[in-house]
């Protein structure tokens, strides 16, 4: 197993339990809980695959589907069990977001694409499965919440994978992974966020 794949597993295990969470707040039976896991864990990398022309991971290899449907019975378990549903899916939220813009920079990096490809490709894994969750779910998307960072968490954490033929592919996946963590995590307990535009009146002249 590659790199590439074993970022890609952890992405779909990770996001799917987010989307499991999801399905929990919504009281919604095993099809739901199983729905949701999938859409979150395999949103992702399924719109990385399909702008690249590759065959999609979770048809190439079903093995995806099974580890986003494990993590959908694992939740309808266990859910009750969390102090806190809403913090869990920010936290697994910002893990899976670190993992998944890896994986999707990284298959970029391999195929020989462009960095700006690198980056755009390191963006739309990361933040596509969750958006397709809380858009499905009604809720506000985490990427679109004034005050947080995430979209910017994906783009700096996809720069590292730039460096790869510098530092390694592993070594480069692995800062990726961190940075895009470590700024999602400096966000939910620091408050860091970038300057949203302020409307001014207009100018009497």
């Amino acid at each position: 197993m590659t790199v590439i794949s074993i970022l890609d597993h952890a992405a779909v295990l990770v996001f799917a339990l987010t989307g499991a969470l999801v399905a929990s707040r919504a009281q919604l039976d095993l099809i739901g809980f199983g729905f949701f896991a999938c859409l979150t864990g395999l949103g992702g990398g399924t719109l990385r695959d399909l702008l690249l022309d590759r065959t999609p991971i979770w048809i190439d290899s079903p093995t995806y589907l099974a580890v986003a449907c494990g993590a959908a019975i694992l939740v309808f378990f266990t859910a009750h069990m969390l102090e806190s549903r809403y913090r869990a899916i920010l936290w697994l939220d910002a893990a899976a977001l670190g993992v998944a813009v890896a994986a999707g920079a990284g298959v970029a990096q391999a195929m020989g694409q462009p960095g700006t490809i690198i980056l755009v490709m390191g963006v739309a894994t990361g933040c596509a499965g969750g958006l397709m969750r809380d858009v499905v779910a009604n809720e506000v998307p985490l990427v679109l919440k004034q005050g947080e960072l995430y979209v910017t968490c994906a783009l700096v954490g996809s720069l590292a994978l730039l460096f790869a033929p510098i530092v390694g592919a592993p070594v480069a996946s692995l800062l990726c992974a961190c940075l895009t963590f470590a700024l999602r995590a400096g966000s939910l307990v620091w408050g860091w966020s970038m300057p949203t535009y302020k409307p001014r009146p207009p100018r009497q002249d």
